[in-house]
């Protein structure tokens, strides 16, 4: 007997070697794992017929290793009692991917000593109970007294859940226990099962397990034994179990899922259309096996055709139901275990426009302080309901958010909606307010009065925390801009988009500059509000200036120029002229340019608005550049950067450290423009401006190729491309003289 196995895989490894595969590249043909195939190969595993012919197709054996198992059947019909019973479902044909989890799946149950429950959870729908019983499958040899499955119906519709006592009655009757030999009581049960298992090598698995306490009495005691069990909640009090968590599929096995069940037509398509579709699926299992489960059986429909239905966020959920397997009701079986409070934020997260959250945030909608919303969100988390993406950030699955938007916010009254959505929204623009008085802190900005600011509101106290925020939230509050349009919320709207300008020019961000500054003016018009109008069209115009379009910059600054004299507003007329002026520089119009910026600079330092003249005196010493003035350019750009200092603007103090560099290297002064230039990379990423260390490093570039030494100005170039590609000639003199001199390298 001992030596049938060892006959089968002494076979097995000799084919392999004689193919000129590893153990690991038969393994990952077969889709066996590597441990169980060198069990096998060393006689400490039999293999089965299942596994003969997955390895006689691979190494071409023509049925060989079949043989051998049919032989061992025979010997063991004629001569073996065989009692092992092996009670696993059948795996899907289509498994796809999770190496990683089916090899630590391996390990845990390929171990006699430590942990003898490992436990996979996931959200609905991950793929939990395909993955268990594949690692079971290929371990299945591995425990001659047998595999035994029970799906314990911890999330079952219109199932009674089975309880510890239910599940026992017919495991002990699978461990060949009779009936009437089976104790009335959960405990005398509990003792049965293991003195039963006692001394033997046995895989249970456990599907559907809703908590610990239903499954810990069927946890046994023998080390040999191993147990896994698949649950969406994250079992936390099995604390002595391995725990893997199950995620969505990576894009590439999402793909090679949809093109198994979808059929001929999905293995046709594009790579692009189907890996739009599976990202509508939020790369979730059973979404996509429903997707492609529906596209398969309508042969009218095209991949296009699909995807564009699966783009429809208010049908989706719909498309993800065949009849018998259903997304949202997957879902809706995770939150039965939620209290009110629980489902009640649940809900009120689907109104935050993002997939990530800020805890603060999340706080500001519960309306509940730190701490509590913490064990709120711990428990979804439990629940698999929401993820957390780090400490401070969760983050909720496209399918769930939609829905919890569908069905679990039409729970929540219109009233607490609307209230939550203005805490959020108050909350978010005072943290964007005080991230923006860091940046820009001689800045002017309309009063905020907030409506009702949450508990967890309050002020950044430090630059480095203040701008770490906003470089992370700027997605959301692109998002909370739409948000409070079309909730009405129109001062809101208008208010936020105008504190995210600053962080926008910084950063460069000129498509979601303009896109809140458009909804901006919609929200401001819609109100009739002609000052935040003009503000705003002023705003939009230095987006277009900074990008470069500078005709569609002028008929916003002109269009703001004309509301600002209505209003007789000297602040913002001056504001407007400035900026025409500043156009008119980048437009060539050198002339008009040098006088209009020399006349605000006199309003700003008449209203002793500093920074403002200080700007307009760093346009002056660009003017003077272009027109070959450089002495004073150079002495206006120091004058400038001298004005910064004194107030502590870094950023443009490094803008006008790049100036008088530009000056110099102008006038042919190429030591002082190395000086100028290399202080301004320093100067740049301390304070992080990304794009004027590019513009540094580019006329730092230009230096070295004027010089002749055209190697090193291409490594400057390159740089300069890595740290913030696309300097706008029109806007950087640098740009435009590095593509004079380089042929546009």
């Amino acid at each position: 007997m001992e030596e049938r196995p060892v006959e089968f895989g002494g076979a097995l490894r000799r084919l392999r070697e004689e193919s000129g595969l590893s153990q690991s590249a038969l393994s990952a043909r077969i889709h066996y794992s590597k441990g169980y195939l060198s069990k096998v190969e060393t006689g400490k595993a039999t293999g089965n017929r299942e596994f003969a012919k997955a390895c006689d197709d691979a190494l071409t054996a023509g049925g060989v290793l079949a043989a051998l198992v049919r032989e061992r059947a025979e010997r063991q019909e004629t001569g073996d009692v065989v009692t092992a019973i092996t009670g696993l479902p059948p795996t899907t044909p289509h498994f796809t991917g999770r190496s990683a989890e089916l090899a630590r799946i391996a390990a845990f149950v390929a171990s006699e000593v430590g942990e003898t429950a490992c436990v996979l959870s996931g959200m609905a729908g991950a793929g939990k109970t395909a993955l268990g019983l594949r690692a079971s499958w290929d371990a299945r040899e591995s425990f001659p007294d047998g595999c035994l499955f029970l799906d314990l119906r911890g999330h079952a519709l219109g199932t009674a859940m089975a309880t510890a006592h239910d599940a026992l009655d017919p495991l002990l009757r699978l461990l060949g226990v009779p009936g009437e030999q089976i104790p009335p009581h959960v405990d005398a049960r509990a003792n049965l099962y293991r003195s039963r298992l006692r001394g033997k090598r046995v895989l249970l698995f456990f599907d559907n397990v809703r908590s610990a306490a239903q499954v810990a009495p069927l946890l046994p005691a023998e080390p040999r034994c191993r147990v896994i069990i698949t649950s969406r909640n994250r079992l936390n009090a099995l604390d002595d179990a391995v725990h893997l968590p199950v995620d969505v599929l990576p894009e590439r096995e999402a793909v090679v899922l949809f093109r198994a069940v979808g059929g001929d037509r999905a293995r046709a398509a594009a790579d692009d259309v189907v890996g739009r579709v599976v990202e509508r699926c939020g790369r979730l299992p059973l979404a996509i096996r429903i997707a492609a489960a529906r596209f398969r059986g309508s042969p009218l429909w095209t991949v296009e055709d699909f995807e564009q239905r699966l783009a429809d966020e208010t049908s989706r959920l719909d498309v993800l139901d065949d009849g018998e397997r259903s997304v949202a009701a997957a879902f809706s079986l995770s939150c039965q275990a939620l209290t009110d409070e629980q489902l009640r934020l649940f809900g009120l997260l689907a109104l935050h426009p993002g997939r990530d959250v800020e805890i603060r945030t999340t706080a500001a909608l519960a309306d509940a302080g730190l701490a509590h919303t913490r064990n709120l969100v711990d428990h979804l988390g439990d629940a698999h309901l929401v993820a957390h993406d780090t400490p401070d950030h969760l983050a909720v699955h496209d399918l769930v958010r939609e829905f919890a938007r569908d069905r679990v916010l039409p729970g929540i009254t219109a009233d607490e909606q609307a209230a939550a959505v203005l805490r959020m929204l108050d909350h978010n623009l005072l943290l964007a307010e005080s991230s923006d008085e860091f940046l820009a802190p001689h800045r002017f900005r309309p009063p905020f009065t907030p409506n009702d600011l949450p508990e967890v509101s309050e002020k950044f106290t430090d630059r480095e925390s203040a701008l770490t925020w906003i470089d992370v939230e700027w997605p959301n509050l692109v998002g909370l801009c739409h948000l409070a349009a079309a909730r009405g919320l129109h001062r809101l709207c208008w208010q936020l988009a105008y504190i995210l300008r600053d962080f926008f020019f910084l950063a460069k961000l000129w498509d979601p500059w303009i896109d809140t500054h458009l909804v901006a003016a919609s929200s401001a018009r819609a109100v009739g509000d002609s000052k935040a109008l003009a503000m705003t069209l002023d705003n939009l115009g230095m987006a277009h200036v900074d990008r470069g379009d500078l005709e569609v910059a002028v008929g916003y600054f002109e269009e703001a120029l004309e509301l600002f004299r209505e209003l007789e507003d000297e602040h913002g007329i001056t504001d407007a002229l400035s900026n025409l002026a500043w156009a008119a520089l980048y437009l060539d119009d050198h002339q008009t340019a040098l006088r209009g910026l020399r006349e605000v600079m006199e309003s700003y330092r008449g209203r002793g608005r500093t920074r403002s003249a200080a700007i307009a005196l760093r346009g002056v010493a660009l003017v003077e550049t272009e027109l070959g003035r450089y002495s004073e350019a150079v002495a206006h750009a120091e004058q400038a950067r001298g004005e910064f200092e004194g107030l502590a603007l870094h950023l443009d103090v490094v803008m006008s450290v790049n100036c008088a560099g530009w000056a110099h290297f102008q006038a042919g002064d190429h030591g002082a423009a190395v000086g100028c230039y290399g202080e301004a990379v320093e100067l740049g990423e301390r304070c992080g401006s990304r794009y004027e260390v590019a513009r540094a490093l580019t006329g730092l570039g230009n230096v070295r190729e004027a010089a002749g030494r055209h190697g090193e100005a291409v490594e400057l170039w390159a740089k300069a491309d890595g740290v913030h590609g696309g300097l706008n000639p029109v806007m950087i003199g640098e740009a435009r003289v590095r593509f004079g001199l380089s042929g546009f390298v």
